[in-house]
């Protein structure tokens, strides 16, 4: 096991616990900043509230991105009788929430514990429960709170438009199991995080100037679109890798993406860096993943004239309650370590 793993699995269960939902990043933001400034670094956040920092190097500037925004909620409307209408950040099957405890967070920073529920939840009393599609409309928010009408939910503070976040329930098993919501892509955070004290500790030699960027809209799409540092010349997306059917990847694992539904990955970059998970001897997969985009494609549909590669940690039932394992982290810091001193 690398030295700065278990720097990566603290950081890790720190972070799934901070709700970060598309739009409400702003304390996981802080976060960063915190840790990296404390690394001796220079850390600053772009207009659309990425967070950016220059670990190191000099020459043919590699931005390596991962994402902290997750997947989440908001409130849609207050129903007559005090219950959430909701309406989803990011993409996920509403199935994978049914039963989830979450956070309403209020404009005014109050917070209200709930469950997301259907609308006939009782086996002792509706028919035909499993038969029910799962979405907005049979689903809800029950608020932990003595509310019965939509004015008893107003006085709490919430109102239309307050993010909602899932409580990410993580644990860490004794066998090296690490199971949470948000492990994408929280999980290649936090490898970005333990790269940057390996950086500022010396016990890394950069080989180019490496910048680390933390983007705070993934799951909607525009991550990377823009506030990139403008010398940059290439980008490594670390991103979950995709675990099931038809695929080579494990949580074990360090994934290394050839193709995803936006087209392939710069060939030498790949090329290269399955090269150095060989010479390392190290536990990978190469996999193509036909329902995946990451923040490196965004980067060029956005216009970055950049080569473009994606790697990260498998992790298992993605967009639901994930699993990823510690040896997964390990894999995929040694060769992100590997490839920026290359």
């Amino acid at each position: 096991m690398h030295p700065y793993t278990t720097v990566a699995v603290d950081h890790l269960m720190k972070l799934v616990n901070i709700p970060s939902p598309s739009g409400f990043t702003h304390i996981a933001a802080t976060y960063l900043t915190e840790v990296l400034t404390g690394y001796g670094f220079a850390p600053y956040r772009t207009h659309k509230g990425n967070v950016v920092c220059c670990i190191g190097g000099e020459g043919h500037p590699l931005v390596v991105a991962a994402h902290v925004d997750t997947l989440g909620a908001m409130v849609r409307s207050i129903k007559s009788n005090g219950r959430l209408r909701y309406t989803q950040i990011g993409g996920y099957p509403d199935n994978n929430i049914e039963n989830e405890t979450c956070v309403v967070h209020t404009r005014d920073g109050r917070t209200y514990t709930g469950t997301f529920y259907l609308t006939t939840p009782a086996s002792h009393v509706y028919k035909d429960i499993p038969g029910v599609k799962r979405d907005d409309t049979t689903m809800e928010v029950v608020l932990d709170e003595n509310v019965t009408s939509k004015e008893d939910v107003r006085v709490l503070g919430i109102e239309v438009g307050d993010f909602i976040s899932l409580d990410p329930r993580a644990v860490r098993t004794p066998s090296g199991y690490i199971k949470s919501r948000h492990l994408d892509d929280k999980a290649s955070a936090s490898v970005l995080l333990a790269l940057a004290k390996m950086a500022a500790a010396g016990d890394l030699t950069l080989s180019r100037r490496i910048y680390l960027v933390f983007t705070v809209h993934e799951e909607i799409g525009h991550g990377c679109c823009a506030g990139l540092p403008e010398d940059a010349e290439d980008i490594l997306s670390v991103d979950m890798g995709c675990v099931g059917d038809d695929l080579g990847c494990d949580e074990t694992m360090v994934s290394i993406c050839a193709k995803d539904s936006r087209g392939p990955y710069n060939y030498e970059m790949t090329g290269r860096l399955i090269e150095l998970a060989k010479d390392n001897s190290l536990n990978y997969a190469v996999d193509v993943y036909p329902m995946y985009a990451s923040d490196a494609d965004a980067s060029l549909f956005a216009g970055h004239n950049f080569r473009h590669a994606l790697i990260g940690p498998g992790v298992f039932a993605s967009h639901g309650y994930e699993r990823t394992h510690v040896s997964g982290l390990d894999n995929t810091l040694r060769l992100l370590a590997a490839f920026v001193a290359d």
